[in-house]
């Protein structure tokens, strides 16, 4: 399955590590720092047409892309989740 990040942008849900809420997470230094040892790898995907609410982590192929969204995590989360509770 796939996960709807915006702007077009779908990721396999499978590759998905982690969901975080940027107005949250962006509070620690070691977010923004993480963000931008991201940002100067060039591993991040703005799927951004606003403001981005969240970001996910993704891992394939020993590859980690930071994606930023302007959805809320929350929402992002039960997208995921109720495809998965649909499919048992």
């Amino acid at each position: 399955m796939y996960l709807h990040l915006g702007k077009g942008t779908v990721v396999p849900e499978k590759t998905i590590v982690a969901i975080f809420d940027l107005d949250i997470t962006s509070q620690s230094h070691l977010t923004r720092k993480y963000l931008a040892a991201a940002e100067k790898r060039g591993e991040v995907v703005n799927a951004a047409e606003d403001i981005p609410k969240s970001f996910l982590v993704c891992a394939e192929g020993g590859r980690h892309t930071v994606y930023l969204s302007q959805m809320n995590a929350a929402t992002l989360l039960k997208r995921s989740t109720e495809r998965l509770d649909s499919s048992f």
